[in-house]
């Protein structure tokens, strides 16, 4: 056995011995079964080993200082308890700022108790507003669950030479049809909307993301839409599923090496509303 597998499995199974396992739902029975400790080694080891291969994975990812990253913990939980729901067991949630003026997305280390830590980020694009059938991303809490199964994109260009969802392979997390808002002026403000997360066209989208541009989606950068895909941030319903269902081990990355610290939850913000204030980038 290698050095690197030993090392693998000396994180991995202490944090499943505590309970960090796959949970059906945010807020279910079956989660609160599995409650663990808010802190421990095995879990700041795996935190530690996510933060260094996010830096190394994603050119430009963005990192906080723990003051940083403590606004965007509070913007989460305020999301998360907003809606009913709690978080039972350490797990990770990705968070996504629609304010035109942050334009971001983090990782944080979610626990039932303790501090909340932000693993790191990237620049993102959602909803854009004042064009023709662009809608508002929608806030709330999404979980990303085994009811829906994600695709991978194709890579082929539309009939704008673009390569709307990135390039061939990368991953689509499909959060369902959501109520969203018009960004143009119609009659009926709201319309349903096929939530994404998703890649965009290297050569000629992605260096705009950091502003307003997608059409409800959620747009990443390639190499974070690799991260999260390699690393299974979203994928604890999806691993469970995949052990007996061939259609989710088919959308999983045979390379992955998924983190016990997975979760489920897509929680979407905007830090423009409410105090009118912007949160601060870094």
């Amino acid at each position: 056995m290698s050095m690197s597998v030993r090392f693998l499995l000396a994180i991995i199974l202490p944090l499943l011995a505590l309970g960090c396992g796959p949970a059906p739902h945010p807020g279910s029975a079956a989660s609160a079964d599995r409650g663990t400790a808010a802190t421990g080694a095995p879990i700041d080891a795996e935190f530690a080993r996510l933060q260094a291969e996010l830096v190394r994975e994603v050119p430009m990812a963005i990192t906080d200082a723990p003051e940083a990253g403590q606004r965007w913990a509070a913007l989460a939980q305020r999301a998360i308890t907003a809606r009913g729901q709690a978080i039972r067991r350490p797990q990770l949630v990705m968070v996504v700022d629609r304010n035109p003026a942050v334009q971001q997305m983090r990782i944080l280390l979610a626990q039932p108790s303790g501090t909340w830590r932000s693993l790191g980020g990237s620049t993102v694009s959602t909803g854009q507003e004042g064009r023709h059938g662009y809608f508002i991303t929608p806030t709330g809490v999404f979980p990303h669950t085994d009811e829906i199964l994600d695709w991978r994109a194709e890579g082929t260009f539309n009939a704008n030479g673009i390569r709307g969802l990135g390039l061939k392979g990368m991953r689509v997390w499909d959060f369902g049809w959501q109520t969203a808002e018009r960004g143009w002026e119609d009659e009926g403000r709201e319309s349903t909307i096929r939530l994404l997360v998703h890649a965009t066209d290297p050569a000629t989208l992605e260096q705009r993301l950091g502003q307003p541009a997608s059409k409800g989606c959620v747009r990443v950068p390639g190499p974070m839409n690799v991260f999260l895909d390699r690393h299974g941030i979203l994928d604890v319903d999806y691993e469970a599923a995949a052990k007996s269902d061939a259609r989710y081990d088919a959308v999983l990355r045979p390379d992955r090496t998924p983190t016990p610290l997975a979760g489920n939850m897509l929680v979407i913000v905007d830090s423009a509303e409410g105090s009118g204030a912007t949160a601060q980038a870094r």
